[in-house]
């Protein structure tokens, strides 16, 4: 399941991250790579626990602790804080699967990456290449978003970014573990919760529909409370 998140941040947001971003000290991007993913790995990145990283940061997770669709998608457990990279002149990222496991800087914590996500800052017009490729059973599927806004996707998916030919591809990324391992079941809930949300937007004083809005509602929590993980 491959799920984007419109206008998680607000222009005025995606500005004030930017400038924070900006001026904050960037390494190689290697940094965080596992020893398959340093082999295709080529761009920049703030280093982790960096103020710049942990203040932006904080921004995405309230912004994401406050998102309907994005909390129906991930149902999230535990969140990876985000990391922040940076392609230009030709950087790129090869074909690579994310680490299944990712132990919390300065923390014990370890989540399982059952999700992936990457923010865009940058307008699309504004620099050439910098797809985000994310291969399933149906195909490749190229991501490039407004800034603001957000792609959710299988950690399990192989990934690539293609090469930045012209300006500079500004993101954020992270993993998170969610209370639902299996993305087939993760995928069965969202679609129950969207039809749940629709129906009961057009209620309209309906008695039947009412009632079949909340048998629905209860097997969703049903199913949910069966397959979560805590």
């Amino acid at each position: 399941m491959l799920i984007t998140v419109p206008d998680l941040l607000s222009p005025d947001q995606v500005a004030e991250a930017k400038g924070i971003l900006e001026s904050a000290e960037w390494v190689d991007g290697r940094v965080t790579a596992g020893h398959q993913s340093a082999k295709a790995k080529d761009n920049e990145q703030i280093p982790e626990g960096h103020p710049a990283a942990r203040q932006v940061g904080e921004m995405i997770l309230r912004a994401l602790g406050a998102n309907p669709l994005f909390l129906s998608a991930a149902l999230p457990l535990r969140i990876f804080p985000p990391l922040f990279n940076r392609y230009t002149g030709g950087q790129n990222f090869g074909t690579h699967v994310d680490n299944a496991i990712r132990q919390i800087p300065g923390s014990p914590l370890r989540i399982r990456t059952d999700l992936s996500a990457t923010l865009f800052f940058e307008d699309p017009a504004d620099y050439d290449g910098g797809e985000l490729c994310v291969e399933d059973t149906y195909g490749v599927h190229r991501v490039k978003l407004t800034p603001g806004s957000l792609v959710l996707y299988p950690s399990t998916s192989l990934h690539h970014v293609t090469p930045v030919t012209r300006g500079t591809r500004l993101c954020s990324f992270f993993w998170l573990q969610s209370m639902i391992r299996d993305d087939g079941q993760r995928s069965l809930l969202f679609d129950l919760d969207l039809g749940i949300q629709r129906l009961n937007r057009e209620l309209g004083g309906n008695e039947v529909a009412e009632k079949t809005a909340v048998q629905l509602t209860g097997v969703y929590h049903n199913l949910l409370r069966q397959w979560a993980e805590m």
